[in-house]
């Protein structure tokens, strides 16, 4: 019986694996050089953790089931959440800012299309502790820089939501939540007739709808013509002249609202060219959800990159490390084993484990399209050394083992 994978999953093949990994590797090194430390949780949480945080009609994109405890846990369908509760849980007297990353799969359970899967990893950042702009400025500065190491030239938006949230502050809370949600979806219709059921001041409905179409240069001073110099506005200039500072070119867009209550001000969103429709690649801005778990009134930022997305477009290759290939007689198969054993720290190396003769080794050799073959028969062993031949020149050498480290040490 033949059994296929589950649907909205994927596997992945060697070539596949190895370029995944290569990029991971990149991005990790970027996040260690700005100071960020990986941290792990668990595959499975509660499932009240991510019902508090985004409510109960999450649980219909959810992977949740019970245990044998008769507990409601779901695989984790993102890790901002539960980096959250690891903080509450046992890290609330590290000294702060906490610069933390981590990258893992997460789970949801959507209709599978071009750009989404059931399964799908996440690589994100969150510094918590700090509501300056500096660590906003930060963060924003590292996604560009995670971005451009792999190749993507993103085009960053970036908006203060405290600009819209003093506008609407004259509402309720639920009608001011409906009205973001309504933005980040960019569902004009929707909002206009929203701001008319609600009978939204005219004054309201104006700034609102003009305010939400500011975007490029200029509009900081349009902003405040519109609403006047609030603090606000004096904040997300602060923020700007900070990723001036860091080099980092972003475009203005009042437009980007994040659509989730707990985003507090700066938010942003980075598009790669290449993804269609779905181009969105990282998005992220500062929050509070400590409280929310239990934990004191810490604010934080941070971001999540859509690994998959990267992959879509990222041109980086896999790492050359096809094998030097040993071939060898019957009578001289222990030898080529210990010259395994010296090489092998140096370089990837295959030996023949299907006691193939002379030619058919030479033959997988070049079916895998190795640069260099070792070739140990019994001349070889009675000199102490091996013949090393290129497999593109034709060329060979006597050489000791040493030699051939020296020769082809991390070049393969």
């Amino acid at each position: 019986m033949k059994i296929s994978k589950p649907r909205g999953t994927r596997d992945f093949l060697p070539q596949d694996t190895k370029k995944r990994r290569n990029v991971e590797n990149i991005l990790r090194q970027v996040v260690r050089n700005w100071g960020f430390n990986e941290i792990i949780t668990p595959t499975f949480e509660n499932l009240e953790l991510f019902t508090l945080k985004s409510g109960e009609g999450i649980i219909g994109e959810l992977y949740n089931f019970r245990d044998k405890g008769d507990r409601e846990m779901t695989l984790r369908p993102e890790l901002t959440a539960p980096v959250m509760r690891m903080y509450v849980n046992e890290m609330q007297a590290y000294q702060q800012p906490l610069k933390l990353f981590y990258f893992e799969n997460c789970f949801r359970y959507e209709r599978p299309q071009k750009g989404r899967f059931r399964e799908f990893w996440q690589f994100g950042v969150e510094l918590i502790g700090s509501n300056k702009a500096d660590a906003d400025a930060e963060v924003i500065a590292l996604a560009t820089e995670m971005l451009r190491s792999t190749g993507i030239k993103g085009d960053l938006h970036v908006n203060n939501l405290g600009v819209i949230r003093h506008l609407l502050s004259v509402l309720e809370p639920e009608q001011q939540s409906r009205i973001m949600r309504l933005v980040d979806k960019k569902e004009d219709m929707g909002l206009d007739e929203f701001l008319e059921e609600i009978n939204a001041p005219a004054d309201l409905r104006m700034k609102l709808l003009e305010l939400i179409c500011l975007t490029g240069e200029g509009a900081i001073a349009k902003a405040r013509d519109l609403i006047g110099n609030i603090p606000e506005i004096e904040a997300f200039q602060e923020l700007l002249t900070l990723l001036d500072i860091y080099g980092v070119e972003y475009t203005i867009d009042f437009g980007i609202a994040r659509g989730l209550d707990y985003y507090t001000g700066t938010v942003f969103e980075i598009y790669a060219e290449g993804l269609g429709a779905q181009n969105q690649v990282c998005g992220g801005g500062s929050y509070q959800l400590i409280k929310l778990f239990g934990g004191g009134d810490v604010p934080s930022t941070g971001f999540g990159l859509g690994f998959d997305r990267i992959m879509e477009v990222c041109e980086i290759q896999a790492p050359d490390d096809i094998p030097v290939v040993i071939i060898a007689k019957d009578s001289t198969r222990p030898d080529a084993l210990k010259a395994a054993i010296r090489l092998r720290p140096h370089m990837p190396v295959y030996t023949d484990l299907m006691k193939r003769n002379f030619k058919a080794q030479l033959s997988y050799a070049n079916n895998i399209g190795t640069r260099h073959v070792i070739i140990i028969g019994e001349q070889e062993v009675e000199a102490g050394k091996v013949t090393l031949k290129n497999m593109e020149s034709g060329e060979q050498e006597l050489l000791s083992i040493d030699e051939v480290i020296l020769k082809l040490g991390h070049k393969q």
